[in-house]
């Protein structure tokens, strides 16, 4: 089993955060940054869930 690991992207537009979710995940980085985009305009809880994650989620190396 691979020893996946949730780090924030090197490869970044902000944080680096929706990158680091795309790795982990095995999808696009344009999917994640789309959905993240609709959470924020429709449900308002995407702005906060991002920043929380910038805080908690370690930088990769």
């Amino acid at each position: 089993m691979a020893d996946k690991k949730l780090v924030r992207s090197a490869d970044k537009k902000i944080a680096g955060v929706c990158g680091g979710l795309a790795e982990y995940f095995g999808l696009d980085v344009s999917i994640i940054r789309i959905v993240w985009l609709l959470c924020v305009l429709l449900g308002g809880f995407g702005l906060m869930a991002y920043l929380i994650m910038w805080i908690v989620m370690p930088a990769q190396k």
